[in-house]
């Protein structure tokens, strides 16, 4: 697999050509952007002047202030559509080729949604799923797959008004294991002891009953950090042995966010949370920035990268 540098040169050099026709889109885009924004700006204060006074001015104003948003969620979204495939279609397509020529990419498709609920990571249930720059192929002999991935819960407040919340946004990866394991281990971040210290939170994690049993590991360092609940303790310890304990950590160090795994049939699940859409172009900032240059770069790096990193290649165990 090709190093970062190794991509950088690849950027800057076979892709220049299309990235300086995607900078001059990028520029007109941004202009009808503003425009956009001015005039729904011009009406709002319009509005706000010569509505009168009173309470109908009050709600008036904020029916006004919620149509101004979503006419600009949409008009932001369709002005940048075209620059926004181009850019998938002659940028990080051809970096993910780059990178290996395996590898298939689809910007619109997303891990199917029967996987991400297989993980069981995460407890509630899901009533909206989406994603997308999907990628799948082989690294190294093991089978992967990944994509942005939005899952979201639906409920309803005291006065029956529906409610969505974010269960997980980012990125989502599936992989092949040298292992078919018997029963479902789970390394999760560890909130309860980061907010209330290792004895409440020690207390707080054993009465999850959402859970499985709770696993304690020899490793200060990682049950810091992590949480493991699993269906059987013993093959638990087999999995996270103090190597896999350390890439684990190391992983959450790289990408400086939180990081779910899941390690259950044949397969290694990780979900690496961001709050935003890892693989969209640029529209306030050049794309021949090198910081936006290397944001892209390194994500796709570090996302294909997870079977370097884990070493998930080696045969640590045959499948039984």
């Amino acid at each position: 697999m090709k190093s970062v540098s190794e991509l950088t040169d690849f950027y800057y050099t076979e892709l220049y050509d299309s990235l300086a026709e995607l900078e001059a889109r990028r520029k007109q885009v941004l202009k009808r952007i503003l425009v956009l924004f001015g005039i729904i700006a011009a009406v709002l204060m319009f509005v706000l002047r010569y509505a009168g006074g009173g309470q109908s001015t009050g709600n008036l104003a904020m029916w006004v202030g919620i149509g101004a948003v979503t006419i600009g969620g949409f008009g932001y979204h369709y002005l940048i559509r075209g620059y926004r495939s181009g850019f998938k279609e002659k940028i990080i397509r051809p970096l993910i080729g780059a990178i290996d020529k395996e590898l298939a990419y689809a910007p619109e498709a997303v891990v199917p949604q029967t996987l991400f609920e297989f993980s069981g990571l995460f407890d509630r249930r899901i009533d909206r799923y989406s994603g997308n720059d999907y990628v799948q192929g082989s690294i190294d002999g093991v089978p992967i797959r990944f994509s942005d991935v939005k899952a979201q819960h639906r409920s309803r407040d005291s006065k029956g008004k529906e409610q969505w919340s974010t269960v997980f946004q980012g990125l989502f990866i599936v992989a092949d294991f040298n292992k078919h394991f018997k029963g479902r281990t789970l390394v999760l971040p560890d909130l309860a002891e980061k907010l209330f210290g290792s004895f409440i939170g020690g207390m707080l994690q054993s009465k999850n009953f959402s859970k499985d049993q709770l696993v304690r590991m020899d490793d200060p360092a990682f049950e810091k950090a992590f949480v493991v609940y699993g269906t059987d303790q013993i093959e638990a310890r087999y999995i996270l042995t103090h190597t896999m304990m350390q890439r684990l950590l190391k992983l959450k160090a790289e990408t400086n966010s939180k990081v779910y795994t899941s390690f259950y049939g044949e397969k290694i699940m990780i979900a690496i949370e961001y709050n935003r859409d890892l693989f969209e172009p640029a529209v306030f900032r050049s794309l021949l920035s090198i910081d936006q240059a290397m944001a892209y770069i390194g994500t796709l790096r570090s996302s294909i990268g997870i079977v370097e990193e884990l070493k998930l290649n080696e045969k640590l165990w045959s499948k039984a």
